[in-house]
């Protein structure tokens, strides 16, 4: 195994240690193969994630070993490294990666990160959330084509308030549908929007969809988890290799391909070539407004409703119902 080797990437030397150091067991893929994935998706990579903090999932020893989160740049980081304050829900900060080029992508490899989770703002903007992001997490014994069809529904709803989105896997089981917004709103107006966006797919087709928080209420059905919009939250970056040992990536896809994709197909070593011969499905995305859906959202709390419950490392909000599970409600009661 060599020791290392300097990498140019666009211009900045990178060294990457251990280059032939295996990071995904199925096929063999090395930690300098993660590198050249990386180059050749570079440009609709930065197109997403670009100027975006970063929330490093480690896994020194390749996607079958252990593993940990990290948000603050360790204090060895080269001075060319770019850098931005996150804060946590209970408000601790940290010093976390931007995505600033491809060379930052390629420094956070050499770590071992096999997994980027993405804010959703840009870093000289932290107070404008500019995605919505709708993510449709299937509940055990939920197929895969039940989730496409959940987002077949979303899109056919977003469309009739004229909000383009579009779909990625999410490399495990589940899909993300993205819409790139104008720069108007916080995370919790995009939050609320995402709220309302769930209630009523749930109105719509119950049998489906569900927006129900507790586990225990979903049944067999798709939830749309709205509380990945809630602020300092992170998604799994579009077009990153998951820590698996197949290397499957959360690559975006266009529409009509959505029946034919199969998830485990997408991965470090088919991406790049569907790239080079489709293109990059989101790249004509347009900001988008969600004027619509906080309509929605209004019309739901002047009617009664609450809140939709937050996550508990949040703290309480304003007008948010009781956190606790619907049982255990019953058997204190």
């Amino acid at each position: 195994m060599s020791e290392s080797v300097a990498v140019d990437v666009e211009g900045t030397e990178v060294t990457v240690s251990h280059p032939d150091k295996i990071f995904f067991s199925e096929r063999g893929e090395t930690k300098l193969d993660l590198v050249r994935y990386y180059r050749a998706v570079a440009r609709p990579l930065l197109d997403t994630l670009g100027g975006r903090p970063l929330l490093m999932e480690r896994h020194p020893d390749g996607a079958d070993g252990k593993s940990f989160f990290q948000k603050r740049v360790p204090k060895s980081a080269p001075e060319w490294l770019r850098t931005t304050v996150v804060t946590t829900p209970n408000g601790t900060t940290s010093a976390a990666l931007v995505a600033a080029d491809l060379a930052h992508v390629v420094w956070a490899v050499n770590l071992g990160c096999l997994g980027f989770h993405v804010w959703p703002y840009h870093a000289d903007a932290p107070q404008i959330a500019d995605e919505l992001r709708i993510d449709l997490d299937p509940a055990p014994g939920v197929t895969y084509r039940q989730v496409c069809e959940a987002a077949l529904l979303s899109r056919e709803m977003l469309a009739e308030h004229d909000i383009d989105v579009r779909v990625k896997t999410s490399g495990s089981r589940g899909l993300h549908l993205y819409a790139l917004l104008q720069p108007s709103w916080d995370s919790y107006q995009v939050r609320a929007a995402a709220v309302a966006l769930a209630r009523e797919l749930e109105r719509r087709h119950p049998d489906l969809i569900t927006a129900k928080w507790w586990k225990e209420e979903r049944g067999d059905r798709v939830f749309v988890d709205y509380n990945q919009n809630a602020p300092h939250r992170t998604v799994f970056g579009a077009w990153c290799v998951r820590p698996k040992p197949g290397a499957t990536v959360s690559a975006p896809i266009s529409w009509d391909e959505l029946s034919e994709v199969e998830p485990a197909d997408l991965t470090i070593a088919t991406v790049p070539d569907r790239l080079a011969e489709r293109g990059d499905p989101w790249a004509d995305r347009q900001p988008q407004s969600i004027e619509p859906l906080l309509e929605r959202s209004r019309s739901d709390l002047s009617s009664g409703l609450q809140d939709a419950p937050w996550p508990p490392v949040y703290p309480k909000q304003p007008g948010e119902p009781p956190r606790v599970a619907p049982s255990r409600a019953k058997r204190d009661s």
